[in-house]
């Protein structure tokens, strides 16, 4: 496996637009839903070889809502995550464990998604159950990153950023329980902005939970895409408890206290993530706005409740796979990470109400600290995306959740209390890799990271995998 940067990108159709751009040609008349399917199809052949991204194709026959045509980003090709239900589709879950059948219903995010236009060509790959932070399997191929292939592409939702990093789409689906839309952004030089709890529907497998850790999203290549994917949700279903969104469509004036965070107390962040997150404050003190050192109230017994509360989503997908995923579920096919974290919660189980308190009352604690900074830049990750098979599921269970406590060390906060936050690709390691840094805001402020967000793109654009 060679080194090189593996993209799609080619003089199609597609070119090298983003979603926003795409719909304006279909308006215009410009360019076919079909002629952007078939080179999205194209593509998608060509870095599946390398990349495998692909859960389920469905290239013969995109999939548009009922009311599709009236979407802003109408006949834009994208993929759907495999963790959503599709109709006519499997919902595989990325797990080995059963065997996956079509869904027989779209799940309720799923028709807002295609409400937005967007014309989904398939489904795409990630780590069982997505409760890993690289997609890797016990036995498959993994799923590679476009901008090094020896390297993981993040997860769990790496099966979209790759595509959306290769140039296969400009816009995929992704969802978050621990950083799963910005932890595959960064690894794959994204946007992937994680909105507020109860921004869109309410996702199917979230809402079952104690407390509510997954929110839907999109990975894109460019902020005004990520603004215009939630413009066009938001026509389709409103949270009247959060404040409106809109159409989000450059910088905003207003000129914002910064709270700095660099390492976690979990955590010491590498040299070149600290370095891009560094410079990023230098560029936003530059820009105007106030930069100040501050420290985040989440430490060692924060992540200890983290993880004990993702071993009993691992227990509770254990006990009730046969029922609530097909009959087919057997639990010793579960992979290596799976089973630890359902052993770990065995032990542990005890601590269940304790632990449901103290991640309950960390929403107050995140709200304290909008009382002082507007916005709270950070990195995404400890470090840049780690060689296939440093996350493998077959690693020793005590030496991956290490592993995976030292690299996650930054997004599970927004997960727990609801938070938003945004990963963009300001960075980049010496190998190449894309760093990403990490902005978060107070419950409903959206708004305020994507005017943030455009203000920086604006100021420095993002690298591009194809120059």
């Amino acid at each position: 496996m060679t080194d090189e940067r593996a993209h799609g990108f080619t003089d199609d159709a597609l070119g090298a637009h983003d979603a926003v751009a795409l719909a304006a040609l279909v308006r215009a008349g410009e360019v076919a839903p079909a002629e952007l399917a078939a080179a999205a199809a194209a593509r998608a052949a060509r870095v599946d070889r390398m990349l495998t991204p692909v859960a389920h194709p469905s290239y013969d026959r995109p999939r548009l809502g009922p009311d599709g045509t009236d979407g802003p980003l109408y006949g834009v090709p994208t993929f759907l995550k495999d963790n959503v239900d599709l109709r006519g589709l499997p919902t595989g879950m990325g797990s080995e464990a059963f065997q996956a059948r079509p869904a027989r219903r779209n799940s309720r995010f799923t028709d807002q998604f295609l409400a937005t236009g967007l014309a989904v060509l398939g489904k795409t790959r990630l780590p069982e159950f997505g409760l890993n932070a690289s997609t890797e399997f016990a036995t498959a191929q993994p799923v590679r990153n476009p901008w090094k292939p020896s390297h993981s592409a993040g997860a769990s939702s790496g099966g979209s950023a790759a595509l959306v990093a290769a140039g296969v789409v400009p816009i995929a689906h992704a969802n978050d329980g621990g950083g799963s839309i910005r932890i595959p952004a960064a690894c794959c030089g994204l946007v992937g902005l994680k909105p507020t709890r109860g921004r869109l529907v309410t996702n199917a497998q979230g809402g079952k939970l104690p407390i509510d850790l997954v929110t839907d999203g999109v990975l894109t290549r460019s902020v005004r895409d990520t603004a215009a994917f939630y413009a066009a949700a938001e026509r389709h279903h409103r949270n009247p408890a959060l404040p409106p969104l809109g159409l989000v469509e450059g910088p905003g004036q207003r000129r914002l206290r910064i709270g700095l965070v660099v390492d976690s107390p979990l955590a010491t962040t590498d040299g070149p993530t600290r370095a891009a997150v560094e410079q990023t404050a230098a560029r936003l003190e530059a820009l105007g706005h106030h930069v100040e050192e501050t420290t985040l109230p989440f430490g060692e017994e924060f992540s200890r409740d983290f993880v004990l509360y993702w071993g009993y989503i691992a227990f509770a997908i254990a006990v009730s796979g046969r029922l609530m995923l097909d009959r087919s579920f057997r639990i010793n096919r579960l992979d290596g990470l799976t089973t630890g974290l359902r052993r770990l919660y065995q032990r542990e189980f005890l601590h269940t109400p304790a632990v449901l308190r103290r991640l309950r009352g960390a929403e107050a604690a995140y709200a304290g600290l909008f009382r002082t900074h507007d916005v709270i830049l950070s990195p995404v990750l400890a470090h840049a995306a780690p060689p296939i098979g440093h996350l493998s599921p077959n690693v020793a269970f005590d030496e991956l959740i290490e592993r995976l406590r030292r690299y996650v060390a930054f997004t599970p906060v927004n997960n727990v209390t609801g938070g938003p936050g945004i990963a963009l690709p300001t960075g980049a390691a010496p190998s190449g890799l894309p760093i990403g840094v990490h902005l978060s805001a107070a419950h409903g402020q959206e708004r305020l990271l994507l005017e943030l967000a455009f203000e920086l793109e604006a100021d420095r654009p993002w690298r591009r995998i194809q120059d």
